[in-house]
């Protein structure tokens, strides 16, 4: 199994040094990649491009780019980008979004979104599989008068959706290579997340999805404290449906309850459980908000599960 982490140095002077900084030294831990978050910040496409070209050998990825303001045009443009700076290392991940940072920050309607993904992974298999597009949906109209394919890039670009309700899975396992699950445990994924998604590929005639579990998680001794700090940072995703759903068909009642955070044998178990669920790869978040010291720790930890 793929073991990475999630890296964030958003409160950095200079953020795209600082991540390359952290890239390295996740590398040396062992890990097997780094994946970069997307709000209305950095852009994750170019800070995966940047740190595979620094960092040689990591596998990059964002997690995830909401569909919602965006065109696949432009997003396939990008993510061609980073698949030639890093020679074929960079994975696009992809994802709704929410109703309250697309009606606030772009001023959108939040609507359709399923109708929006399925045309938005439609125009980008086109776009990455063959240079072209010529798509007139309901929502999307996708046309490449001028060559729209990166050379170097190659065929087959990786796309995950960071999807885990029905309709979601569905789409994603007919269009996309995977998902990127966030907040959704062992129990989620084994009685729900995977089933449906498998079943959804296999109708499709594609080959079994990646499962890439996003899991928020610390290595420490200070269990209790961790957790509570856990809770306030993850308590937004408590206030999305989406997530709600997914905690309580974990078995939780709140976002820190699938937090997975305990000495090295407490954690090492939990990734094993993600793993007998159905994930083939484990990212590790939030893996900073115990300090530095459980941040190498959780990273030494992973770097040999990894191994």
């Amino acid at each position: 199994m793929t073991v990475g982490v999630a890296l964030d140095a958003s409160d950095a002077d200079n953020q795209v040094d600082a991540t390359v900084r952290l890239a390295r030294e996740a590398a040396a831990a062992g890990l097997r990649s780094a994946w970069f978050g997307q709000t209305f910040g950095a852009d994750s496409p170019q800070l995966a491009a940047i740190v595979g070209r620094e960092v040689p050998g990591l596998q990059v990825g964002t997690s995830a780019i909401p569909v919602f303001g965006r065109h696949p045009l432009l997003v396939s443009s990008q993510a061609q980008t980073a698949q030639a700076a890093t020679h074929g290392r960079y994975h696009l991940g992809l994802a709704l979004g929410t109703k309250l940072l697309t009606e606030t920050g772009f001023g959108l309607p939040f609507e359709r979104p399923i109708t929006r993904l399925r045309e938005f992974l439609t125009v980008l298999r086109q776009l990455t599989e063959t240079g072209t597009a010529d798509f007139h949906g309901e929502l999307l109209t996708a046309a490449t008068p001028l060559p729209a394919r990166v050379p170097g890039a190659g065929n087959g670009l990786p796309v995950l959706v960071a999807a885990m309700g029905p309709q979601a899975l569905r789409v994603s396992g007919e269009l996309a290579d995977g998902i990127l699950p966030y907040l959704a445990g062992p129990r989620a994924l084994a009685e729900h997340i995977v089933p449906a998604l498998t079943a959804a590929a296999e109708a499709a005639g594609r080959p079994a999805p990646r499962i890439v579990a996003l899991v928020p998680g610390v290595v420490t001794d200070d269990v209790d404290a961790v957790r509570a700090t856990a809770g306030e940072n993850l308590a937004f995703y408590e206030q999305i449906p989406s997530y709600a759903r997914v905690i309580e068909l974990s078995g939780g009642r709140r976002a820190a309850d699938v937090a997975v955070i305990g000495d090295e044998k407490a954690v090492e178990a939990e990734v094993r459980r993600y793993r007998d669920a159905g994930a083939t790869e484990v990212v590790f978040s939030n893996t900073g908000i115990a300090g530095e010291a459980d941040r190498r720790r959780t990273w030494a930890l992973l770097g040999e599960l990894a191994g």
